[in-house]
């Protein structure tokens, strides 16, 4: 690495866990000539930072590559892979099975900085924002999020997190509140996604 290091670059111990789950260069065409470890700290350097696509450091690859790549990578599912496969081996790490069966779902409305087309009204909360649900397994381990309208209630952002989860979720215990209660427990008996406590 020709350059100053970051914090937020990648050791060779995390490079070399990360690189077989990344996508490998297309077959034909103009061959790949970025460093993609690079790409990945450019990425870790502007998540840690919070800084603009634009304010990347110079000795970085080009700002427009990088945000290529993290939007491919978002689109084609990589990063979902990436932390599934993580998480997944972080509960094996600590003895567990890979896929929890328990879990705990919550959310939480936040104040909208600017108007986005999802911003709505959490009546009980009494703020104008969006919502983030969350469901993580009993290490506090992200299973699925969900950002949404803060309109919507948690019955039913509960669902579209549950159905996020479903195609990697073995889930037969669900801690959640009050507000989950009544049609979402009905729910989520019935749902492949598990049964439902609060």
């Amino acid at each position: 690495m020709q350059r100053k290091a970051y914090d937020t670059d990648l050791s060779d111990v995390e490079w070399n866990q990360l690189r077989p789950l990344l996508p490998k260069a297309r077959f034909g065409g103009r061959p790949r000539t970025v460093d993609v470890r690079e790409i990945l700290n450019a990425i870790f350097y502007i998540t840690k930072a919070g800084c603009q696509w634009r304010m990347l450091p110079h000795e970085f690859p080009p700002w427009q590559t990088v945000y290529t790549y993290f939007r491919n990578w978002q689109q084609d599912g990589t990063w979902e892979s990436v932390h599934d496969f993580l998480r997944r081996k972080l509960r094996r790490k600590d003895g567990r099975a890979g896929s929890a069966s328990a879990a705990i779902i919550d959310s939480q409305t936040m104040r909208a900085a600017e108007e986005p087309r999802d911003t709505g009204y959490d009546a009980g909360k009494k703020i104008k924002g969006r919502k983030r649900h969350l469901l993580v397994d009993t290490l506090g381990l992200i299973i699925a999020a969900m950002v949404h309208s803060a309109g919507i209630q948690d019955r039913d952002g509960g669902r579209l997190v549950f159905e996020d989860a479903k195609p990697q979720s073995r889930l037969k215990l669900v801690w959640a509140d009050g507000a989950y209660g009544g049609e979402f427990i009905t729910w989520a008996k019935k749902s492949s996604a598990g049964g439902s406590r609060s």
